[in-house]
């Protein structure tokens, strides 16, 4: 069985990096099925992104210097499966410095997963910050 803590310790790696770094977003390639989606919903309308339409804003935000560093963690977590699918809930921490402001977050993220021919894979993320 796929260890999701690791997934989803895997995907925040993937988009972390510290001042000067570049985030390895490739990474996120291979947690996902191939229709993934991601979805911020810190505002009305979410954002809804496949994983390519995810991906080329934000390197797009790093190369211009506009995102300079970004880290994000599982504080909590839990993972319930059933069958095929599972789901897991992650209590996230966030951080960074954007357009040179510092900024920090606290919010949930739920990851679905779906069980492929290649294993474990992320159907879906959807996270919104607390307020």
């Amino acid at each position: 069985m796929r260890d999701f803590e690791a997934s989803v310790a895997a995907f925040f790696r993937a988009v972390s990096f510290e001042a000067g770094g570049c985030p390895d977003y490739e990474a996120i390639r291979g947690l996902f099925v191939r229709q993934g989606l991601l979805i911020r919903a810190l505002e009305t309308p979410p954002e809804i992104r496949d994983v390519d339409g995810y991906i080329g804003p934000r390197l797009e935000q790093v190369r211009s210097g506009k995102l300079s560093e970004f880290a994000e963690s599982e504080i909590s977590g839990e993972t319930r499966v059933f069958g095929n699918v599972a789901q897991r809930w992650s209590h996230y921490d966030k951080r960074g410095v954007l357009d040179g402001n510092t900024f920090a977050a606290r919010g949930w993220v739920s990851t679905q997963f779906a069980r492929t021919q290649s294993g474990w894979l992320i159907t879906a993320m959807a996270w919104d910050d607390e307020r």
